[in-house]
């Protein structure tokens, strides 16, 4: 009879499908189940009880948890008079988002901004290279715009900023309803 511990079937499907979707997030399977394994306990793991419960090599638990380290998705404890590292994820998932949202914003958008940046002090010697350089400028102008929200959004507080996404097309309505009104002040401003 094993004494192994065993996932519950909810907390088992979770974990399976953060390992299924971590390919999808450029994170490998192991990875994605290690943190989705951490998320949910109730307590912080050591690397021992990660490794049994999900049946993982102790090895490829520790390179797992070292990518979850560089990423900031899990911060390393310790016990009183226990020499093994435990291992928890931040409790708020705003948080959570925040972290996810900079590693990315660090490793993928800020290289290709620097790119896009070299690339457009470049002195154009045809007309393909001139509508080369403004198609990147467009995409630069796009990105460095939502980077720009996204700074603003981080600064607002985790109510604020989920009341906000709340909102949804109202913003958009909001915004409408301004374009017309200032359409008409315009137009009334012309006929005097």
């Amino acid at each position: 009879m094993s004494t192994k511990p065993r996932l519950p079937p909810v907390s088992r499907q979770f974990v399976s499908h953060f390992g299924e979707m971590g390919s999808r997030w450029g994170i490998n399977r192991t990875v994605g189940q290690i943190y989705a394994l951490i998320f949910i306990s109730q307590r912080p793991l050591n690397a021992d009880e990660i490794a049994e419960a999900l049946e993982f090599s102790r090895s490829n638990v520790s390179m797992g948890l070292k990518e979850l380290q560089a990423w900031r998705l899990v911060r390393l404890t310790h016990r009183p008079g226990d020499r093994r590292e435990y291992f928890d994820s931040p409790a708020d998932v705003w948080e959570i988002f925040r972290l996810l949202a900079e590693e990315r914003r660090r490793r993928e958008i800020e290289p290709t901004l620097s790119m896009l940046r070299m690339a457009l002090l470049e002195m154009p010697s045809s007309d393909a290279e001139r509508h080369a350089q403004e198609r990147m400028r467009q995409m630069h102008d796009l990105i460095d715009r939502l980077m720009t929200w996204f700074d603003d959004v981080q600064k607002l507080a985790p109510e604020t900023a989920l009341q906000l996404m709340g909102m949804g097309s109202t913003v958009t309505r909001v915004l409408q309803f301004k374009d017309r009104v200032a359409g008409r002040t315009s137009a009334k401003a012309k006929e005097k």
